[in-house]
C-alpha cells in the first residue's frame, strides 16, 4: 500500500510541474495574441486600399497585365500554404493543410500542375514526411512576421507568375492561411491572389451608391501595374502572415488552457486517490496494531493459566 501511495505522488508532482509549464505558455501565448491582432488590424486598410487602387488600374484600363488578365487556359498553378513552425496549437496547422490539400487536388482535377510554396516548419515536415515535392519554403518566423519577410516570401512567387509557363511560371496565385475571426474562432480559407478577380473585389470594397472615378495613367497604365504587382503581392501575403500568426496564438492559448484545465482535474483525481490509498495504509496499520495487541494479551492470558 505505501509503494501505490509513493506512486500517486510521484504523479501528481509530475502533473503539476507539467501544469505550470501549459500555464505559462497560456500566458504568454494570450500577450502575443493581442500584439498580433493589432498588427492584423493596423495592415488590413493598407492592404484594402492597395487593392483598389489595382481595381482602379484594372478596370480604368484595357491593358492586358499578369495581375488582372486571367489566361484563357491555365496549365500551372502556385499555391502558398502559411502554417506554424511550433504546434501545440490544436487543429491550426492540420486544418491549413487539409484546406491545401483540397485546393490542390481541385486545381489538379481542372488539369493544372501544381507548384507548392510552404511557411512553416509544420507544413514543410508534413510534405517531406509524404515525400511531395515542395518548389520552396522559409521559417522561422512564422511567430512574429515582418514586411521583411513578406518581401522574401512574395519574390520568388512574382518571378513565377511574370514567367512564361514554358519557362517554369505560373498562370495563378494561390495562398492557404487561417484567418483570424475572434479568440475563439480561426477559419482555414484559401484565396486566388492572381489574376485578381476585378468584378468581385470592385463589388466588395465600392460603398453603397459610390460611383467610381475614371483616371489617367502616366506614364501609362501598365507601367502603374508593374509598380503596383509586387507591392500588391508582398502587402497580401503580409497581412495573411499576421492573420496567421494571431490565429496561431489564439489556438494556442486556447490549447493550453484546455491542458491546463485537464492537468488540475487529474491532480484532484490523483489526490483523492492518494488520500484513499493513505487511509487504507492507516487502517491496515491500525488493524495490525489491534491484531498484535488482542495476540499478545491472548498470550499473556494464557500464560498466567
Amino acid at each position: 500500500m505505501g509503494a501505490q501511495l509513493r506512486v500517486y505522488k510521484r504523479r501528481i508532482r509530475s502533473v503539476t510541474a507539467t501544469k505550470k509549464i501549459t500555464k505559462a505558455m497560456e500566458m504568454i501565448a494570450a500577450s502575443r495574441v493581442v500584439k498580433a491582432q493589432r498588427k492584423v488590424a493596423a495592415s488590413t486598410p493598407y492592404a484594402q486600399e492597395l487593392t483598389r487602387a489595382v481595381t482602379a488600374v484594372g478596370t480604368g484600363s484595357n491593358t492586358k497585365h499578369p495581375l488582372t488578365t486571367e489566361t484563357e487556359n491555365p496549365t500551372r498553378a502556385a499555391v502558398l500554404l502559411l502554417t506554424s513552425d511550433r504546434g501545440l496549437a490544436g487543429a491550426f496547422n492540420s486544418n491549413a493543410i487539409k484546406a491545401a490539400e483540397q485546393l490542390t487536388e481541385r486545381l489538379e482535377r481542372e488539369g493544372k500542375q501544381v507548384d507548392t510554396y510552404i511557411v512553416g516548419r509544420r507544413g514543410v515536415a508534413h510534405y517531406n514526411f509524404r515525400e511531395r515535392k515542395v518548389a520552396e519554403s522559409w521559417s522561422g518566423f512564422t511567430d512574429e512576421p515582418s514586411y521583411a519577410d513578406a518581401k522574401k516570401v512574395a519574390a520568388p512567387l512574382i518571378e513565377a507568375i511574370e514567367k512564361d509557363t514554358a519557362e517554369g511560371g505560373v498562370d495563378e496565385l494561390h495562398i492557404v492561411f487561417t484567418e483570424f475571426v475572434s479568440m475563439m474562432t480561426q477559419t482555414a480559407l484559401d484565396a486566388r491572389l492572381l489574376p485578381l478577380r476585378l468584378d468581385e473585389v470592385a463589388q466588395e470594397a465600392k460603398p453603397q451608391g459610390e460611383i467610381l472615378p475614371l483616371y489617367d495613367f502616366e506614364p501609362s497604365a501598365e507601367d502603374v501595374l508593374d509598380a503596383l504587382l509586387p507591392r500588391y503581392v508582398e502587402s497580401r501575403i503580409y497581412n495573411a502572415l499576421l492573420q496567421s500568426a494571431a490565429s496561431k496564438h489564439a489556438a494556442t492559448r486556447r490549447a493550453m488552457k484546455s491542458a491546463t484545465d485537464n492537468a488540475g482535474e487529474l491532480i484532484n483525481t490523483l489526490s483523492r486517490l492518494a488520500n484513499a490509498a493513505r487511509q487504507a495504509e492507516i487502517t491496515q496499520e491500525i488493524s495490525e496494531i489491534v491484531g498484535g495487541a488482542s495476540a499478545l494479551a491472548d498470550a499473556t492470558a494464557g500464560s498466567d493459566r
